[in-house]
């Protein structure tokens, strides 16, 4: 298995992946929740329990008619054909936010960034609203990490240390400044 600053991570195949195993290793000493652009369940697989997915999850569909009644699609059944329907008739529709949507998970993702101790940004531009906007939810002495192999222009108003690697390393270079 591979070691990131003394913390047992198994095998992976990616270096995203790496930095979700590292993400789901901080529970160990954190109250982690990661609010997520991605619609796949790879940081679950990965092991982290608290998970919000802004814009919703391939993994799931969804009622056309009644958005809450939600369903979770088994690993032998992840397709479904265009006139299925759910138990009360309805179409389904995959559980994801089409362009245009509203995003329903930004109310609670700006609640738990309100309550926020550590506020981390990984693999982002900060040009992708209504995600980009946390960061004006983020208490003032908040400290806020902002993990990208590119430069990213960050906000003037607010004290943000950027980890200018990709998300493994960056990751990795988080729990160890964490730890200390």
């Amino acid at each position: 298995g591979d070691i990131i600053d003394g913390w047992h991570l198994r095998k992976a195949g990616t270096k995203r992946w790496q930095a979700k195993l590292g993400l789901a290793a901080l529970e160990k000493d954190y109250d982690v929740t990661v609010i997520t652009q991605n619609v796949d369940n790879l940081h679950e697989r990965a092991g982290s329990t608290h998970v919000i997915h802004l814009h919703g999850e391939l993994t799931k569909v969804r009622s056309t008619k009644n958005e809450n009644r939600i369903y979770e699609l088994s690993p032998d059944h992840y397709e479904i054909k265009a006139d299925e329907t759910d138990r009360y008739g309805d179409r389904l529709r995959p559980h994801i936010v089409w362009f245009g949507e509203a995003v329903p998970m930004i109310e609670p993702a700006i609640e738990i960034t309100e309550e926020a101790d550590i506020f981390v940004v990984i693999g982002t531009s900060l040009n992708v609203y209504p995600a980009a906007g946390l960061l004006r939810y983020v208490r003032p002495q908040v400290p806020i990490y902002l993990i990208d192999p590119k430069e990213v222009k960050v906000p003037v108003d607010r004290s943000v240390r950027v980890i200018q690697k990709g998300a493994s390393e960056g990751v990795a270079e988080l729990i160890a400044l964490l730890r200390r």
